[in-house]
């Protein structure tokens, strides 16, 4: 058994993934609950119920325990006082005192979950060997990180590096679930993939390949395949928007190299060459060569790096 361990929590909206791994990053355990609603006692003790079982389940000793670190879908100020929040029931402090209490003498902290995954992505993903990348997670929204010499960078307000709803469109009408016109989100997320397409067929009038819900994204990739032009036309705009994004991103962050993931990046092979090609065109010259490529740690990215901000921080 190694000498120290940590854990990531990533809270999602429907289950919350605890893993437990060695300092190197090694995964020794690791399980998922359902996410209860984390605002009273009962919710915090299903997390450090859920903590405690994955270590005994590992026979893994408890007092190696060093550092817990817990990913969030929220902006997270440095106070932990959460003011945006879609889809959970959080009380953050509430779970992060609950950890402290039940894991007395180990570290605990707490981070966005698109910062979790970018740091993840860095410490044994697709940005290993880096020192600086900008990751962006295609989900049904669109969330980032952004990692600047090994750290991440949060803001004063928890919102640094939110592509998501950076504004590529200041003419659209359409708004954005930020209450926004015009967001990166709005083109480049399965849902605006599909709003795209759905927008395209009524244009072109003709009917729409049978979509399994507003974010079924895959399918249209499986229809641009088989030469439908609204698909191809949506996935286009989806790409245009995205490269566009990861121009000015380069400006501003100037990472060694871009990260893409979520589910949405499954289909890559379908819009990278184009994403390359506008974000080629549209940024510095000495940008340009920045390299863009598709994340490898799947669904794990949040957990991995949340324990990595653990060992980090503890």
């Amino acid at each position: 058994m190694a000498d120290e361990l940590y854990v990531g929590i990533d809270v999602g909206g429907t289950s919350v993934k605890i893993g437990v791994m060695t300092k190197e990053g090694d995964v020794v355990a690791k399980a998922g609950v359902p996410t209860p609603p984390l605002v009273d006692e009962a919710g915090y003790t299903a997390v450090t119920d859920g903590v405690k079982s994955v270590l005994e389940g590992a026979d893994a000793d408890a007092s190696l325990l060093k550092g817990i670190g817990l990913a969030v879908p929220c902006p997270v100020p440095a106070d932990g006082n959460i003011s945006v929040i879609a889809n959970l029931s959080l009380n953050l402090l509430g779970v992060h005192d609950a950890l402290q209490a039940s894991f007395p003498g180990v570290y605990v902290g707490f981070l966005n979950d698109a910062n979790a995954a970018a740091m993840g992505e860095l410490w044994r993903g697709a940005g290993a060997g880096y020192n600086s990348l900008v990751f962006v997670t295609l989900g049904t929204g669109i969330g980032a990180g952004v990692v600047c010499d090994g750290k991440v960078l949060a803001g004063a307000n928890g919102a640094a590096g939110e592509l998501g709803h950076v504004i590529v469109n200041p003419a659209e009408t359409r708004q954005c679930g930020c209450g926004r016109h015009g967001c990166l989100e709005q083109y480049a997320s399965a849902t605006g993939i599909v709003n795209s397409y759905r927008m395209e067929c009524e244009k072109r009038g003709c009917e729409p390949v049978e979509l399994s819900g507003p974010s079924d994204s895959r399918s249209v990739f499986e229809a641009l395949v088989a030469g439908d032009e609204a698909a191809r036309a949506a996935v286009d705009t989806m790409a245009g928007a995205l490269g566009f994004e990861l121009a000015n991103a380069a400006c501003s962050f100037d990472p060694e190299v871009f990260v893409l993931g979520g589910g949405v990046s499954a289909g890559a092979e379908h819009y990278l060459d184009r994403v390359t090609e506008v974000f080629k065109k549209m940024t510095l010259s000495c940008c340009a060569d920045t390299p863009i490529t598709v994340a490898s740690l799947g669904n794990d990215a949040g957990m991995l790096g949340a324990a990595y901000y653990a060992v980090i921080n503890a």
